[in-house]
């Protein structure tokens, strides 16, 4: 009874086996391939271990030989070309392994997914050398390793373990802005266009895609009269540039220096500058929002802090006092914002930082006393990148390293950096890990330098002698990766690598000087009449080198002076003493050698001829020339001349 049932069941599996092989589905069911990773993963590392070994046999072998002959080494492989050849021979042995199985199993049409690995490019990738990039100069490492580091990552490029491999200082041009003091950089965000300003009340605009190796600039002007410009900045759109000048009320231009608009001044009478709507003293600097394109910041002389949005001039939009130990009025020197525009930062002529929260302008937030001697200035303060660290440069020749959040005292110090400029600059590299300022110098006292410190161990790194004069304002901008100077003696120095910097400066030393175009001298003046009669009127001049050409073919315009005639004379001409005005002056006037000792009878020599012969004037009045009749002297007038002066009658 059992065994009917069975084969029953058994030709109902087999007729189920048939229908499906007709229908397409038959080998739906089949049972999956089952791998052994234990056994493929141990084959493979016997299979790196044994190459591996082979490989430094051989490089030894060959390293031993050529020491004996040319007393030259050869370069080991490096560890990732092992692990590379090592992966290669585990996948190899791995595919090989796959590849037998599926020989083994029949029913299987096409078990590999993607295309085979050529075995030509495997061949090529087990028997070429490997060659590794060029080491970069100056590289003091080993360029081998020993067979223990072989299982540690990665070596690291050694421009990351110097970062002074990276500053683009390789090639440099300058700007001649003037003879003064450029006391103003400005870069726009784009890197396009360079606005300087200096001592000499101008503002001069360069465009590095516009200039050519003549390096002019395209405009100059001086938008605040006789003052001396002290900060340049264009906004984060790049679309205006903020103007501080001597003067108390800020400008706004636009990117071709027209105006637009200009900061209320504010009434000096007003003890409280809490109640004035602007400034009342010489401002000191400023600088734009770093997230809102429409404020920007000064500060001033009379002791405040002032926003400002440059949809609204007549009043400020708030004021930040800075405050002595003794809450007194003290004056900043220089403000910041932070990176993400909500702290305020002051250096105050008394050597303290103050730092508000944008939005609180009554308390500070953060304040240090002693940051800097009293009495100094403090010329410039700058966020890092990250936000986290502010550096400050000092009237008292130091620069010194803030954590905002333990602001009590610096993180690091340096010394014997001189600073004779309120406004000398410092920056932050674009990676954040250098720190840049520059130093001043006396006249004819050396050079004025651009120092890098590093920024963790504050260690002086490298320096950049620019010119003899003081360096003043300093620039790193992060898209160019060029580093823009400004000096005491009116230069503005770019500095940039032609591999690591991009736009900028390279885009104008590649192009030629333009030939001058030399000015067309007018040959004749027309006077234009619109309204005169057709037979009066004069073809108008359309162009002057038309004219130019017309009157060189003409012979009587075009004809050559005749040179002085030398020689016995031509042409009617005589050569003789006498035929121009300076041989006719040394004949007849230099050269005269006549004698005359006794000058009255030279003179009076056709006197007698005159009167007996006259021939000019005497004739034309002989018929009605008068008779002369003199009056006779009588003996009054004889003793009235031998009477004494006193007593002669005045008359």
């Amino acid at each position: 009874m059992d065994t009917r049932k069975v084969n029953e069941a058994s030709e109902k599996m087999d007729g189920d086996e048939d229908i499906g092989s007709v229908m397409g589905f038959s080998g739906f069911g089949k049972k999956a391939r089952t791998f052994d990773l234990d056994a493929i993963f141990e084959q493979t590392r016997r299979t790196a271990i044994e190459r591996s070994q082979r490989i430094i046999e051989e490089r030894q072998a060959k390293t031993q030989m050529e020491e004996e002959g040319e007393s030259s080494h050869s370069v080991k492989p490096s560890i990732h070309r092992q692990k590379d050849k090592a992966a290669a021979a585990s996948s190899s042995g791995q595919k090989s392994e796959s590849s037998s199985e599926s020989d083994s199993d029949s029913d299987s049409d096409s078990e590999l997914i993607g295309p085979p690995v050529p075995t030509q490019l495997a061949a090529q990738e087990d028997d070429e050398e490997f060659v590794g990039p060029p080491l970069p100069p100056g590289y003091t490492g080993s360029t081998a390793q020993s067979d223990d580091d072989d299982d540690e990552g990665e070596t690291q490029d050694d421009d990351d373990d110097h970062p002074v491999k990276k500053i683009p200082d390789t090639h440099e041009i300058t700007l001649q802005h003037g003879t003064k003091t450029v006391s103003a950089l400005g870069l726009d965000p784009s890197g396009a266009r360079l606005v300087t300003g200096g001592y000499d009340y101008d503002v001069r605009f360069w465009d590095f895609a516009g200039m050519d190796q003549s390096l002019q600039a395209f405009r100059s002007l001086q938008p605040c009269e006789c003052h001396q410009i002290k900060t340049l900045q264009y906004s984060v759109t790049g679309d205006v540039i903020l103007v501080v000048s001597g003067n108390s009320q800020a400008k706004v231009l636009d990117r071709d220096g027209f105006n637009v608009m200009e900061c209320v001044k504010g009434d000096q009478y007003i003890v409280d500058m809490a109640n004035t709507k602007g400034h009342t003293a010489m401002l000191n600097s400023g600088c734009w929002h770093p997230k809102i394109k429409e404020e920007f910041m000064t500060c001033s002389n009379d002791g405040s802090v002032r926003t400002w949005d440059v949809n609204s001039e007549k009043k400020h939009k708030s004021v930040f006092k800075p405050r002595s130990h003794q809450g007194k009025k003290v004056i900043p020197i220089c403000c910041t914002y932070s990176r993400d525009g909500k702290l305020i930062a002051a250096g105050c002529q008394d050597g303290t930082i103050q730092i508000w929260d944008r939005n609180l302008s009554v308390h500070t937030k953060f304040h240090c006393r002693q940051a800097h001697t009293p009495g100094s200035e403090t010329s410039c303060l700058c966020f890092s990148y990250d936000g986290m660290t502010l550096a400050s440069r000092g009237g008292d020749d130091s620069l010194k390293m803030w954590d905002i959040r333990n602001f009590k005292k610096p993180v690091n110090e340096a010394t014997r950096l001189t600073n004779f400029f309120s406004m000398t600059d410092c920056c932050f590299s674009p990676d954040d890990k250098l720190l840049v300022t520059g130093t001043s110098v006396k006249k004819e006292e050396g050079n004025g330098k651009l120092v890098f410190f590093d920024r963790v161990s504050f260690q002086r790194l490298y320096e950049i002698e620019v010119t003899n004069a003081s360096v003043v304002r300093c620039l790193w901008h992060p898209k160019l990766n060029q580093i823009m100077v400004g000096t005491g003696n009116g230069l503005a120095r770019v500095y940039y690598d032609p591999v690591k910097s991009h736009r900028g400066a390279k885009l104008c030393v590649v192009k030629s000087k333009r030939k001058e175009k030399q000015a067309e001298a007018l040959t004749q003046d027309y006077i234009i009449t619109p309204h005169a009669l057709p037979m009066f009127r004069e073809a108008r001049q359309r162009s002057t080198r038309k004219q130019l050409e017309k009157d060189r073919l003409d012979p009587k315009k075009s004809h050559k002076p005749e040179p002085p005639v030398s020689g016995p004379g031509r042409g009617g001409r005589v050569a003789a003493h006498g035929g121009t005005l300076s041989s006719f002056i040394v004949k007849n006037i230099a050269l005269d050698k006549t004698d005359d000792s006794n000058p009255r009878e030279a003179i009076l020599r056709h006197a007698k001829e005159a009167s007996e012969n006259p021939y000019w004037v005497a004739p034309a009045y002989k018929q009605t020339q008068p008779e002369p009749i003199f009056e006779e002297e009588s003996d009054e007038d004889e003793e009235a001349d031998k009477e004494p002066e006193w007593k002669k009658r005045k008359i």
